[in-house]
């Protein structure tokens, strides 16, 4: 975990998601495995792993729509605990307080998943879109030492062979971004404009770099978060979309 990620994870996830998460999988973790709860924290998302996973008489479809209810208690003198430390309260209550502080963020729902034996239990939290736009990666087209006009890029090849791929790679992307954006449009609906499934990947090579280089805006941007988003191009934009247009015309 970065410094930077672990300095700015409250502004990432809801701290309460974060704490049930881990109270969920302190209290209904089997004691006789010796496997212990692991937390991960990467680019993308908290995850939260525990053994086993949870009881049969949930079904994994509950879970995803946050009314996940078990008919067994697996440690009650535990459970009991937590709540005289004010950690935990009543029983099955947990699941729904997570994607209400998910929800409330403006993050992503959360994602529950097992193994079809039920032998261990992962909590996925993503992270916020926000902070995958503010993520710098130094290995991309974004690092300060490179020109962030894609425009000029488009137009100058006179690189190394190795470079020049990355380079025209990465303008390929934006382009089919910006060929694809027409009035203003939501980051979902850009995506599914691209046909691309993988969210972060999407920011990531897609949007960020588009917006860096000045050819689409945000509608709000004093609120980059706000589910009312939208994204449309800028003059830049608009005079790179007519000349692939043109170029696609010609052909």
């Amino acid at each position: 975990m970065t410094g930077k990620l672990a300095i700015n994870i409250d502004n990432l996830l809801r701290q309460r998601a974060i704490e049930e998460a881990l109270v969920n999988a302190i209290d209904h973790r089997s004691y006789e495995e010796r496997e212990p709860v692991e937390v991960r924290i990467t680019r993308d998302e908290l995850l939260v792993l525990s053994y086993p996973g949870a009881d049969r008489s949930i079904r994994m479809d509950d879970f995803k729509q946050g009314q996940a209810v078990s008919r067994r208690y697996r440690n009650r003198r535990i459970g009991e605990f937590l709540k005289e430390l004010d950690l935990a309260e009543a029983c099955s209550t947990g699941v729904p307080k997570i994607f209400t502080a998910m929800q409330q963020n403006g993050s992503p729902e959360p994602i529950f998943e097992s193994d079809e034996n039920r032998t261990w239990f992962r909590v996925r939290l993503p992270v916020h879109e926000r902070a995958l736009l503010a993520t710098t990666d130094q290995d991309t087209i974004h690092d300060t030492q490179h020109d962030n006009s894609l425009i000029n890029k488009r137009k100058s090849h006179g690189t190394q062979h190795g470079t020049q791929h990355d380079t025209q790679h990465d303008i390929d992307q934006v382009e089919q971004l910006v060929a694809v954006l027409t009035g203003e449009m939501s980051r979902a609906s850009i995506q599914a404009g691209l046909e691309l499934k993988d969210r972060p990947h999407f920011i990531e090579s897609y949007l960020k770099p588009a917006l860096e280089a000045k050819l689409i805006e945000m509608t709000l941007p004093d609120k980059p978060t706000s589910r009312h988003q939208r994204y449309r191009l800028t003059a830049a934009g608009k005079a790179l979309a007519e000349q692939i247009k043109r170029e696609n015309t010609a052909k």
